[in-house]
């Protein structure tokens, strides 16, 4: 028998009413157990719970341990008949060291109370605590404890055991209590066994969210990046970040947040990325890639609907930036999205003042770009709603709250991702995060020479002869002749076939970027000349020479261009 603290059986009492008093204590024990085991999907906190609730009116000292195929998430035990344990919780009324704490590897011989459960799938009881029985003492002070271990069982399945001991000079354990530690153990099982299958479909949901993220960045000139990803502590989102290099020496900024958690979300994220990585090689603009992307979510959700095994409605969010470092210009449209912080070389911070447009999936949504000027060394910190927004936290106070963890001059993107998420997280966030720091470079004056082109013919020949200057000038001889090649047929095309003004821009970034811009919206077409045809071969001899090439739309026209690898002793 055992009494609850404060409560005191008189002596003398009949036999009958002690019982009926202990079988209250015992029933509300188990009431209590309901409504406070299994709180969380944490199998460490389950375990506590366990452990806590049983203290200390029915035990003193109270240790969970899990079998470590529990702990990874597997689906079943091993082939093996060894058990190995961790322990995942460990509560105690004594004062001092614990001999195993939580995150120990725990092993039991053949003749303990814990090993005997496990092995016979029952509760067990060592009402008097032995060195034979007990292998290495636990608490050499207390040598008349006495223990029930009850195996942690679903559906067959051995997970682990829960140790309840009495100490010191409290009653042994009897036969009366062991159907109590089994029914304690028994309510925790279940709630362990749903925290495991979480954990499960949590690490298949974390794998695949880590797969389809970026791993390593395009090398580029335009900005210097560091980045960061947390999935939440319940459920990994579809929260996403990229960086993509554009045509011009210009890089692309992207952070989404997909509605919803787990697998779906994961997989929703990685075909969005996808999406805005497939419209960046076609060079639209901020507001028409976001256009791009709505539609896209809307069709993703129509196909959703129809199926009957769908899953829910598809949300998202986006922030999409275009930096080009030549003009030190930003193009920013959102969906919904958060507005990204510019943190300037002073250190102070200012959030940009951006027309969101309505979240990814509405239809129909029109959506609006800003154009504005970065100064170099300044830091766009691109984020998601995790970052700043909480169910105790509204996003007003968490903006405050990121502005002043990114404020201070002199760090760089890396420290400003660690301050962010250092200062803002706790230590189990309910929603994951995506956060991307860019700091923004310029491409220097003598990496960039431009030319307006004359409409005539006569023009091809002077071209060529400065862009032959200026690769000797950039030690880049070796490129001369093709570039040249290059420069003759774009500038003919748009001679013959576009309207002026006519411009041709040579950059030096990564690769040698050749550029003839007009004001004509037609755009060439690839094709491959038959045997006697007098022309049709520009854009296939320009093809051939580059490494890529494409065409962008602007606000006066188009650009034409293409890149060339530099050599191997061209710096950059």
């Amino acid at each position: 028998m055992y009494q609850r603290q404060g409560e005191l059986v008189m002596v003398g009492e009949p036999t009958v009413g002690r019982i009926a008093v202990a079988a209250r204590q015992r029933l509300a024990l188990l009431l209590d157990a309901s409504g406070r085991i299994g709180t969380t999907l944490d199998m460490e906190l389950t375990g506590g719970e366990l452990a806590e609730i049983a203290l200390p009116d029915f035990a003193q000292h109270v240790a969970v341990d899990l079998a470590s195929w529990v702990l990874d998430g597997e689906e079943c035990p091993p082939p093996t008949t060894e058990v190995k344990l961790r322990r995942v919780a460990v509560r105690t009324i004594r004062r001092g060291k614990v001999h195993r704490p939580a995150g120990a590897h725990v092993a039991y011989n053949a003749t303990t109370a814990q090993a005997r459960c496990m092995a016979q799938r029952h509760t067990v009881l060592d009402a008097q605590l032995t060195a034979a029985t007990a292998g290495k003492r636990w608490v050499a002070e207390d040598p008349d404890s006495s223990v029930i271990a009850a195996p942690i069982m679903v559906q067959g399945m051995v997970l682990g055991v829960a140790s309840f001991y009495r100490l010191g000079n409290a009653d042994p354990f009897d036969e009366d209590d062991i159907q109590l530690a089994g029914d304690l153990a028994s309510r925790a099982a279940v709630c362990l066994d749903n925290a495991r299958r979480f954990e499960r479909e949590r690490a298949m949901a974390l794998a695949l969210q880590r797969s389809l993220l970026p791993r390593a960045f395009p090398l580029q000139c335009a900005v210097e990046v560091a980045h960061r990803y947390q999935p939440a502590q319940e459920g990994v989102g579809g929260d996403w970040y990229d960086v993509i290099p554009l045509s011009g020496g210009r890089v692309a900024l992207v952070v989404g947040d997909v509605v919803g958690h787990g697998i779906h979300a994961a997989a929703t994220m990685g075909r969005l990325r996808t999406a805005v990585r497939n419209f960046c090689a076609l060079d639209l603009p901020a507001e028409d890639l976001l256009s791009q992307l709505d539609a896209l979510v809307e069709s993703m959700d129509a196909d959703e609907a129809e199926d009957q095994r769908g899953v829910g409605i598809i949300g998202a969010t986006c922030l999409y930036v275009v930096y080009d470092p030549v003009t030190g210009l930003c193009s920013v449209a959102a969906a919904g999205h958060p507005s990204p912080a510019v943190v300037a070389r002073d250190g102070s911070v200012e959030y940009l003042d951006l027309p969101t447009g309505p979240p990814l999936g509405l239809g129909g949504s029109a959506y609006e770009a800003v154009e504005l000027p970065i100064d170099e060394g300044s830091t766009l910190v691109l984020y998601t709603d995790g970052l700043v927004e909480s169910r105790e936290q509204d996003i007003g106070t968490g903006l405050e709250r990121l502005r002043a963890v990114l404020a201070g001059p002199g760090r760089d993107p890396e420290e400003l991702c660690a301050s962010a998420i250092g200062g803002l997280l706790p230590e189990r966030p309910s929603d994951d995060v995506a956060l991307l720091a860019a700091r923004a470079r310029r491409t220097t004056p003598d990496r960039v020479a431009t030319w307006d082109v004359p409409m005539t013919p006569e023009s091809v020949a002077f071209l060529r002869a400065e862009v032959s200057r200026l690769l000797r000038a950039w030690r880049l001889t070796e490129l001369v002749f093709t570039t040249e090649l290059i420069v003759s047929e774009l500038v003919t095309n748009a001679i013959r076939h576009a309207t002026g003004p006519v411009e041709l821009r040579l950059l030096r970034d990564r690769a040698l970027i050749c550029e003839v811009a007009d004001g004509s919206s037609v755009s060439p077409r690839l094709r491959r000349a038959q045997t006697f045809d007098e022309g049709g071969r520009g854009l296939f001899l320009v093809a051939q020479l580059s490494q890529r090439w494409g065409t962008r739309y602007t606000a006066r026209g188009k650009v034409i261009w293409s890149e060339q690898p530099l050599p191997p002793n061209g710096d950059y």
